[in-house]
């Protein structure tokens, strides 16, 4: 699978979409071209990402920002030197400590190299993730999307971009997430672009924002 190289080839693929489907082209008229959102493919974005499954962005955040404070540096060695009760006073709930300490864990005993996985194809980075308890398809889906740029990934379990689907009338009402799924194939080679399009209207509407 292919990588987005820059915000300019960014930008023309959002246009391609929008020849896809016109009415993503209201959304880039009302509120210009999405950011070209990126994040590093590091440790500390898989932590922050981990804390957002199933929560609010400002309450992750909020759980990261109190990490940083506290450890100054988002390592895997920083956070496995924290007891429990200290991530719990950092906003971690029971099974993000788990699921946080497990990653680490894996860094740490050398079984996953972050520099190495980044250098892999789509298909085995998610081999590798997935068989870490706690990180599954989505947060996998925000790692290639964000940090790593492939293409051609829409995230099904984030719930941000199928109600964004449905508040643009890309599908009928009683469209299940697998016509979703359907839809969404027509932007293949490029569902990251359309994706992110759909976050740029949720956010937008919403007065959010995605760090």
């Amino acid at each position: 699978m292919k990588k987005i190289q820059n915000e300019a080839e960014f930008k023309k693929l959002c246009d391609w979409c929008t020849g896809i489907e016109p009415k993503l082209e209201r959304i880039i008229q009302q509120f210009d071209y999405p950011p070209f959102w990126h994040r590093k493919p590091d440790f500390p974005t898989l932590i922050l990402t981990i804390l957002e499954q199933q929560v609010s962005l400002a309450s992750a955040k909020a759980a990261y920002t109190k990490l940083n404070e506290k450890i100054k540096t988002i390592s895997p060695e920083n956070l496995l030197k924290l007891t429990d009760d200290e991530l719990r006073a950092c906003y971690f709930s029971r099974q993000k400590i788990e699921y946080t300490r497990i990653l680490a864990t894996e860094i740490v005993d050398g079984r996953l190299n972050l520099s190495t996985l980044n250098t892999l194809d789509e298909p085995e980075i998610r081999k590798q993730l997935i068989r870490l308890k706690g990180i599954g398809n989505w947060t996998i889906d925000m790692y290639v999307l964000m940090s790593l740029h492939f293409t051609d990934i829409f995230p099904p379990g984030d719930l941000a971009t199928i109600k964004a689907v449905y508040e643009l009338g890309l599908v009928p009402p009683e469209s299940s997430k697998d016509d979703i799924i359907d839809y969404m194939k027509r932007f293949s080679p490029n569902q990251s672009v359309a994706t992110y399009i759909l976050w740029h209207s949720y956010i937008q509407k919403r007065n959010l924002k995605l760090e």
